[in-house]
């Protein structure tokens, strides 16, 4: 389900989704939708598609079998804040080496993707709560048309 919400000076929408690999492309049309509203360009569009992707697959790997995944995605009038979190045994649960603060070292490519795409990247990992991954992706303006 998607639900808008109102706080003081950004609009918030929320998709639950179950933590299961036929899911993802929900989660990819969901972001582009809200992007594209937020007038984002094609390239950025895709940039956040293939974020929220790699984060999506990473809370599958390490999330519990029956559980969620919960997107967010705070809108403000110049960036948008893509937050997805699992309710999984995080990182440390599974035995993995982490890299800077609380960021997990990946079997592949997922953490250097999302770090490339994005504008900025904050990990929280709690082993009793999951992981939390919060995504920055910045409006610029678009050029004028020729």
């Amino acid at each position: 389900m998607i639900s808008p919400k109102k706080q003081s000076t950004s609009n918030v929408i929320e998709l639950r989704l179950p933590s299961k690999a036929e899911w993802v492309g929900v989660a990819r049309l969901a972001i582009a939708g809200i992007a594209s509203r937020l007038d984002f360009g094609i390239e950025d569009i895709e940039d956040l598609k293939l974020a929220v992707a790699e984060a999506y697959t990473n809370c599958i790997q390490h999330a519990a079998d029956d559980g969620e995944v919960h997107i967010a995605c705070t809108i403000d009038p110049d960036k948008l804040v893509v937050t997805v979190q699992d309710d999984g045994k995080g990182f440390r649960g599974q035995g993995t080496e982490l890299r800077q603060k609380d960021e997990p070292l990946e079997r592949g490519l997922g953490v250097f993707l999302i770090r490339t795409l994005m504008d900025d990247v904050s990990y929280d990992v709690d082993p009793r709560r999951g992981t939390r991954l919060t995504m920055t992706k910045h409006l610029r303006p678009q050029s004028p048309a020729r």
